[in-house]
């Protein structure tokens, strides 16, 4: 069986792009190396581009990064969609575009035949390669939905930065959703330069790659910055007309986004035989925004975390004797995984609560109002210890006393990989009701409304006075996918069987 898998960025990408899914690439790659009968090979698009002026799509073995997997890796180049999707948010190329389809099928037909395409994500090609895989009717044609790119040109949701988008408004929401948009031309610019970079053996965070990258960029980012100030100036003129001028206003055409919405879900109906969301949520919300429900199998990938399920056990809960509890936030210092309002939440906390409990923040250090307001926050809890960032050796010593590991998130989180990572050590997960996360306790008295203070303050109460019973939570848990069973999933599944 010869299986092409797809993704924006090279598994191996060197600036360790692509967060989770290269995590799970790289994982399955591996594994699939040791699959007897077996062939994967890997493509991806949207970044590398010709230096300086760009040209015509095209494909070509992967001719820089890691030797590791060299032959079997792919990319096209000067793709007429930007990856990542915010890179080129909204062009009408993430439907449509005759030259980057056209290399894609030339890739297709000098590199295969193929049993199976697996899409981990249509970012960087136009969706309409669904279509033109059915020039191979054999080809089986999967997709992933690690994030909602086919409904969403921001990925995920998340409206404004601020707020989980619950209705788009027929696209009018979408016209100005990101509080800044991408300069195409100094993207490809961007990519095109880095992909120069690496093919004359400079690797990114290297001093040389850094330096060139960081000056060439300065001089074009300055150079675009003025030209859009040229254009917006003139902008300005031909909308607003001269001074004392009355004008009628237009209410934002979502008309482009809307139609982009539509296109995408009736290819993925048309030409996908089968759509694997990483959890129920993310196959729900996928019937909701019309995908077939035939199509949609929930798949749990398959990671190496699921090896500490078998090697640790539920815990005396609570570890401490003092009657405190410790608590664990793992990710990032952002608003959409719910860090500034686990903040708001802890600072509303009653307390007599907050004194029993003790808090562990690895993540990035934030800005110093952040900062500051974890300083402050220390005061009013039993403990506050803060790690700038960790690596996954890093986890068990990080985790060993944690009781409860939280996953306050705001948006449609998938299946968050730090949920995976604790639930894997036998840590009860508290989590917000949005996303797959609390698809891994399945208690419903470790859930709480997403956003809502009160809420997450009556489950921390409840915890505090042994309410929940830890028992009956690890009755009902899910235990995570190991790797060799995800495989036999998607065996069946590309041999045309019920993955199920």
């Amino acid at each position: 069986m010869r299986v092409l898998y797809y993704n924006w960025v090279d598994y191996l990408d060197e600036e360790r792009r692509g967060g989770g899914v290269s995590v799970y690439q790289r994982n399955l790659m591996r594994a699939l190396a040791d699959v007897p009968g077996v062939e994967a090979s890997f493509l991806c698009a949207g970044v590398s581009y010709d230096f300086p002026g760009g040209g015509a799509p095209r494909w070509e073995q992967m001719r820089h990064g890691p030797d590791q997997d060299r032959a079997r890796r792919f990319e096209i180049v000067n793709s007429a969609v930007l990856a990542p999707a915010h890179h080129g948010y909204g062009s009408p190329a993430q439907v449509s575009d005759k030259a980057t389809e056209a290399a894609f099928v030339d890739f297709i037909d000098k590199t295969g035949p193929y049993d199976v395409i697996h899409f981990n994500t249509l970012e960087g090609l136009p969706a309409k390669v669904l279509e033109r895989c059915r020039i191979w009717p054999d080809m089986r044609v999967v997709l992933s939905l690690h994030n909602y790119y086919p409904f969403c040109p921001q990925v995920n949701l998340w409206h404004l930065e601020r707020e989980t988008c619950g209705d788009f408004d027929l696209g009018r929401k979408c016209v100005n959703c990101l509080p800044h948009v991408h300069d195409p031309r100094h993207m490809r610019l961007s990519g095109g330069l880095g992909y120069k970079l690496r093919l004359m053996g400079l690797t990114p965070g290297t001093w040389a790659f850094d330096q060139a990258y960081r000056w060439t960029m300065r001089i074009g980012g300055r150079a675009s910055r003025l030209m859009r100030k040229v254009r917006g100036q003139g902008e300005r003129l031909r909308r607003g007309g001269r001074p004392g001028e009355l004008r009628p206003m237009q209410p934002p055409d979502g008309a482009p986004f809307a139609a982009r919405r539509d296109a995408v879900v009736r290819l993925i109906n048309d030409h996908c035989d089968a759509v694997l969301g990483v959890s129920d949520a993310v196959c729900r919300l996928a019937r909701g925004f019309g995908v077939l429900p035939d199509l949609l199998h929930t798949s749990y990938i398959g990671t190496r975390e699921a090896a500490a399920w078998h090697q640790t056990a539920p815990r005396v809960f609570p570890q401490a004797e003092d009657g405190t509890l410790r608590l664990a936030y793992l990710g990032y210092m952002r608003r959409d995984k719910g860090f500034y309002f686990l903040l708001d939440a802890l600072e509303k906390l009653p307390a007599d609560l907050a004194s029993r409990l003790r808090l562990e923040v690895a993540a990035k250090r934030g800005d110093r109002a952040t900062m500051t307001r974890l300083s402050e926050l220390s005061g009013r809890l039993a403990g506050l210890t803060h790690a700038d960032g960790y690596s996954h050796d890093d986890l068990d010593t990080l985790l060993a006393e944690v009781d409860v590991g939280l996953i306050p998130v705001l948006w449609h989180d998938n299946l968050p990989q730090v949920a995976i990572e604790m639930h894997a050590r036998h840590i009860p997960l508290l989590c917000a009701d949005m996303g797959g996360a609390r698809e891994l306790g399945n208690c419903p008295a470790m859930t709480f409304a997403a956003g809502d203070a009160a809420a997450f303050a009556d489950r921390i109460r409840a915890l505090l006075a042994g309410e929940v019973d830890m028992d009956a939570y690890w009755r009902g848990a899910t235990a995570p996918v190991e790797m060799e069973s995800h495989l036999a999933e998607l065996m069946r599944l590309y041999s045309g069987a019920d993955p199920r």
